[in-house]
């Protein structure tokens, strides 16, 4: 969530510092939005192929030895 939060924050401080200094953006918003997307997608694309390639995690399940009615 904080990444959200100061990925939003410096985006502002870059668009009011463009404002000041009269500079347009240098990408076309929807250029600059479709290659944003891009870098999602492929950053997702490799977090999936590392849990698709992963090997699986070994998992021991304790066993109980006895009447599981709790004899006493």
């Amino acid at each position: 969530m904080i990444g959200y939060f100061v990925s939003l924050l410096m985006g502002l401080v870059v668009g009011v510092a463009y404002g000041l200094v009269q500079v347009r953006s240098p990408a076309p918003p929807l250029i600059a939005l479709v290659g944003l997307l891009g870098m999602v997608i492929g950053e997702y694309a490799i977090d999936a192929a590392k849990r698709h390639l992963a090997p699986p995690a070994a998992i021991s399940i304790p066993q109980t030895h006895g009447d599981l009615k709790g004899s006493r």
